[in-house]
């Protein structure tokens, strides 16, 4: 994409890489007018701004020349740090002249800069360049084979790599080598280049085409291997560049015939040394790897030539090209927009016109307005490939499951002569950072499986640190054991055993005395066994007065209370003498006359006993005797939240015992106190309420760890477990919050790699949309489908390869989904392995997928398309008879699970018909004849019966041919060959290459045939498996040697049908490197 451009007929030399901001120097350039003729000369310095969106570049200093110039670089020497523009600007002038200009000086317009100038050359000097390594060297090339090296400390004197080369001629490049300082090379017109040693002060190899074609205008060594060069031919018979190796100096390493007219300039990028520009006479500007010569990036350019092209040191992905239309253009290789020039075309066009009044209408012109267009902006898109500045070296990024995806770009010793392509390496491995928490997890599943809570539990306990922590695992053992509420009781404190020692004592009477002072002691308590022993004592006496009294006793009717609740007992009104009872205050006397009296009376006694009587423990004995706990739990003090918890498991119906434990865990709960707060679990425990469980530990604990939502799991599992053992609940209902905190789970399990724990825990009846996703992302990190998506297959969804099924191969008629499919086939295969994986490809594009067996195009076929019937047997009347056609039976229609293709071979003789097509219904008509005997014909063939009755065709019989075995010591060739053509197939990214391995597969039944006949020598049998030995040790070179020998020394005509195809595999594989 075009960035700026400088409206100047100039060479051009950017700044070197060191400088900043960027500048490019122009020099008028020699033998090149512009359209007025002017014969003046300057040398101008402009500045890159690519912040500015205009495509003019900002001119920052002009200085007037009497020169012009042949070619003009910007060297780094006395290179000084900053902004200020330093270096030193040499040119060659048309006579001979060496010119050094400072070009600080002509930034600060000074008059003086000119740093000094030489005129030792004969004619002009057409090649400059500046050597990398000791920057103050320059060499220069002129005419009759005039090289000088020049020292920029000591300008006065030049040196010469040498004796001049004969026959004397011009000097049209010349460069230093990249790698070796002391290596120059120079190329002339003629097609020679000279390689130059200076430490011997002579050439040391001489390079040239052989059909002397070759009219050099371009020379550039490899940035990266020191003994590659290229050159570039002006000729327009020969537009190529050929790459040299100077260690194979007899023929070109490679051509590269990508322009179709002369080549004028070629510039190899120090970037990246896949990227290769040259512009020619065919008015084009490409960018091409050398190494494969692929055309990565064709510039946009008009149809002007450009004869020179350089890259910018700095940014790597400019470039600078002077065109003979006098205009130098910067461009981008990264692609963009040619939005902005268009606007500045319009701009220009409008400008054109002023603000004058043309048509005297008393008023400017207005602005041009173009209209707006509907169509998209239009986008250059970039190189092909990532250029190698911005491809990175190595990369890293985690991807579900925890897996952690990691690549690294491995150099690969190339070989001179042999394509080769960067092989990568992909790594995927499997990142745990919470061992502890897996290792929970596992244990938390055995015991699931293995229905082992109670020692789960208890396991737990005798871990456990905390108190509180022991006493919620005591509480979910509880669930798993019999009589647990008794067990609940005992975990409260309260056990009936411990409380039968505390109450009863010798003589089994109860320490009354000591429960009405408020002491509950033991028996053997020292301050309590006096009043004990005296109220025992007093119990005797009372005991033996009672039973030895026979008197006689008065029935009294006086007007006391006594005597009125004898008349009422003696009428029998039991509610009048309990209600005189009560009023003198006799609650023993009115309780047992109530009881007398029948179960209502009794309970409004109660209640009356229960109204008068105010002690600390009425109101426990009020719930006791009403049973109604639901006070007791709404009214208790939080305090003793152990002791209401204990009545509720002593007392309360099982089917309010769960609402019961809910409601005081909601007091609890909603207490500002913290360690009430988590008492409440135990609460939520009893009553087997999970989801009230999880909300109370997720607001009591810390959530955020790993290992806290682990605990929190622990618990949950278990005590739902527990639940579905003592109630029948669904299994599978879970609450909102319980749903959140299980795929919170299921989220950790994945990201440490188990998958399968994952969706086990994972909620199943729910319908958050979370949840849905991540079942579905776990089911296919596992290669299989959610239950009941099976129907909602897309087409660019993975799809399972079974194991063992070979992908398509190229040529196979394919749906437009196959390449697609395919590619998530493989992709698929890599993730199902549970071990770290390395995947090795062959990188073809800068974004393309793994290489792909693409199926060629299918060509959409008409609805009414009838195919024609196949011809089985000689036409001997070309006659077509319509009558005699229309009783031709109907061919049957296709079955509705055919394949919407024609199978690529059918056996001689056989009609099919499938993909749709309709049956053949209607009379075939003329279709069947060749266009050659369209025409009516009285005369038959040779041999056929005269007359005008058509022969109908019919399917020949066929038969099946059954080939031999081959025999199990041969058959390794076999399967080694068609391995090898398959790796070659996958990794080949041309079609040219691929319709070559398909070609040697099918030819190669040939050698198949004669390994089943068994008509081969056994020199070439075993040369055969000498190679096959070769392939699998990867050493294609001695594979194709062994080849060789084995063409050299056997008769040819038993192995040309074979051997040449097995030479094309294997050099094929040589160059893949698979």
């Amino acid at each position: 994409m075009k960035l700026k451009e400088i409206d100047r007929t100039a060479m051009q030399a950017w700044s070197p890489a060191q400088q900043h901001p960027i500048y490019l120097a122009t020099g008028t350039s020699a033998q090149q007018l512009d359209a007025t003729f002017s014969t003046s000369a300057s040398l101008e310095i402009f500045e890159l701004d690519l912040s500015d969106p205009s495509l003019d570049m900002k001119s920052c200093a002009t200085f007037s020349s009497t020169h012009r110039y042949h070619k003009l670089i910007w060297g780094p020497h006395s290179m000084t740090s900053g902004e200020r523009v330093s270096g030193v600007l040499i040119a060659g002038g048309e006579n001979g002249n060496v010119i050094l200009y400072d070009p600080a000086k002509i930034i600060a317009g000074d008059t003086e800069v000119i740093i000094a100038q030489k005129d030792k050359h004969t004619g002009p000097v057409r090649a400059l360049d500046v050597n990398m390594f000791q920057t103050n060297l320059v060499a220069s090339g002129a005419n009759e084979s005039e090289i000088y090296i020049w020292d920029l400390n000591n300008f006065a004197t030049p040196m010469t790599p040498g004796v001049k080369t004969q026959p004397l001629e011009d000097i049209s490049c010349i460069a230093w080598n990249r790698q070796v300082q002391h290596i120059l090379a120079s190329a002339s017109p003629s097609g020679r280049a000279t390689v130059w040693d200076l430490r011997k002060n002579e050439p040391i190899i001489k390079v040239s085409d052989h059909n002397n074609r070759m009219h050099c205008s371009g020379l550039a060594w490899h940035p990266d291997v020191a003994t590659q060069m290229v050159l570039a031919s002006e000729d327009d018979r020969l537009p190529v560049i050929q790459m040299w190796d100077l260690r194979f100096a007899s023929s070109p390493l490679r051509v590269l015939e990508s322009h179709t007219r002369g080549i004028l300039a070629i510039a190899w990028s120090m970037a990246d040394s896949e990227l290769l520009l040259s512009c020619g006479k065919d008015a084009k500007i490409l960018c091409s790897n050398p190494n494969t010569g692929e055309v990565l990036y064709e510039l946009p350019t008009n149809t002007q030539w450009c004869f020179d092209i350089q890259w910018c040191p700095r940014n790597p992905a400019v470039l600078s090209a002077a065109s003979f239309d006098g205009r130098i253009s910067v461009y981008s290789i990264m692609g963009g927009s040619t939005d902005g020039l268009r606007q500045k075309q319009v701009d220009q066009l409008s400008s054109s016109f002023g603000n004058l009044d043309p048509f005297g209408m008393g008023q400017p012109l207005p602005p041009l307005q173009l209209p707006q267009q509907t169509a998209p902006q239009s986008v250059i898109l970039p190189l092909k490939k990532p250029p190698k500045w911005i491809r990175r070296p190595v990369g890293a990024s985690f991807s579900f499951g925890g897996k952690l995806v990691t690549f690294e770009n491995a150099k690969s010793q190339q070989q001179p002569g042999i394509e080769q392509q960067q092989r990568h390496h992909v790594y995927l491995s499997q990142v745990v950072t919470e061992k502890e928490f897996l290792a929970r997890s596992n244990q938390l599943q055995e015991a699931v499986q293995s229905e082992g809570f109670v020692s789960y539990c208890q396991k737990k306990i005798d871990m456990a640190q905390a108190d509180f922590e022991k006493n919620v695992w005591a509480f979910l053992k509880v669930n798993f054991e019999e009589d647990s509420r008794v067990k609940y009781l005992e975990l409260l404190g309260y056990r009936k055993g411990d409380l039968r020692k505390k109450v009863n004592v010798p003589g089994s009477y109860a320490c009354v005395k000591c429960f009405t002072d408020g002491c509950i002691c033991s028996v053997h308590s020292l301050k309590c066994w006096p009043k004990m022993l005296m109220i025992v004592n007093d119990h005797k006496q009372e005991t033996e007065d009672l039973g030895s009294a026979k008197k006689t006793f008065n029935i009294s009717v006086s007007g006391d209370v006594d005597g009125l609740i004898t008349q009422a007992l003696l009428t029998g009104n039991f509610e009048s003498a309990v209600d005189l009872c009560l009023h003198d205050n006799r609650m023993a006397d009115a309780i047992i006359l109530a009881i007398a009296g029948g179960q209502e009376l009794l309970s409004r006694t109660q209640e009356k006993y229960f109204a008068k009587m105010q002690s600390k423990i009425t109101r426990l004995i009020t719930a006791v005797v009403t049973k109604n706990w639901e006070e007791i739990v709404q009214s208790c003090d939080l305090q003793n939240w152990r002791e209401a918890l204990a009545a509720v498991l002593t007392y309360a119906r099982p089917d309010e015992f769960a609402a019961l434990c809910d409601l005081l865990g909601n007091r609890l709960e909603s207490e500002g106190d913290s360690l009430l707060q988590t008492q409440a679990c135990l609460c939520y425990i009893c009553a087997g309420n999970v989801e009230k469980l999880v909300a109370c530990w997720t607001k009591a604990q810390d959530g955020n760890s790993p290992l806290s939502l682990q605990d929190l799991i622990e618990k949950v599992v278990i005590l739902r477990k527990a639940v579905q053992l003592t109630q029948a609940v669904d299994p599978n209902a879970v609450g909102a919050l319980l749903a959140e905190k299980m795929s919170q789970y299921a989220n950790l399990l994945a990201a440490q790699g188990s998958i399968a724990a994952a969706l086990t825990f994972l909620p199943a009846n729910t319908n958050q949309p979370n949840i849905i996703l991540l079942r579905d992302r776990l089911c296919r990190a596992q290669g299989e489908l959610p239950v009941g998506q099976e129907a909602l297959k897309a087409p660019y969804e993975r799809q399972p390869m079974p194991k063992g099924q070979a992908a398509p191969v190229a040529g196979q008629m394919q749906g437009p989904q196959a390449p697609a499919q395919q590619y998530y086939q493989q992709v698929n295969g890599f993730w199902e392995s549970g071990r770290d994986m390395v995947l090795e490809f062959w990188r073809n594009g800068w974004n393309d997928p793994p290489a792909l067996n693409r199926a060629a195009k299918k060509k959409k076929v008409p609805d009414n398309f009838l195919p024609p019937v196949p011809i089985t047997s000689p036409i001997m009347n070309p006659l077509a008879d319509p009558q005699s056609q229309m009783q031709q039976p109907p061919a049957p229609a296709p079955p509705t699970a055919a394949p919407s293709f024609q199978p690529p071979h059918l056996p001689a003789g056989q009609l099919v018909l499938q993909g749709g097509y309709p049956p053949a219904s209607q009379p075939l008509g003329p279709c069947i004849m060749p266009p050659a005997v369209s025409k009516p014909s009285t005369e038959g063939a040779p041999g056929a019966p005269i007359g005008n009755a058509i022969q109908h065709v019919q399917a020949l019989p066929t038969e099946k041919i059954t080939k031999k075995p081959i025999p199990d010591e041969h058959l390794i060739l076999k399967t080694t060959f068609e391995a090898l053509i398959q790796r070659c197939l996958l990794s080949a990214s041309d079609p040219q290459t691929k319709r070559k391995l398909d070609d040697a597969n099918k030819r190669l039944e040939f050698l198949y045939d004669k390994l089943r006949e068994q008509t081969l020598s056994p020199t070439i049998i075993s040369g055969l498996h000498n190679i096959v030995k070769s392939i699998e040790t990867h050493n294609y070179q001695e594979g194709l040697n062994i080849h060789t020998h084995i063409v050299s020394t056997s008769n040819f005509s038993e192995t040309s049908a074979f051997m040449p195809v097995l030479k094309v595999v294997l050099t094929q594989a040589n160059k893949l490197g698979v």
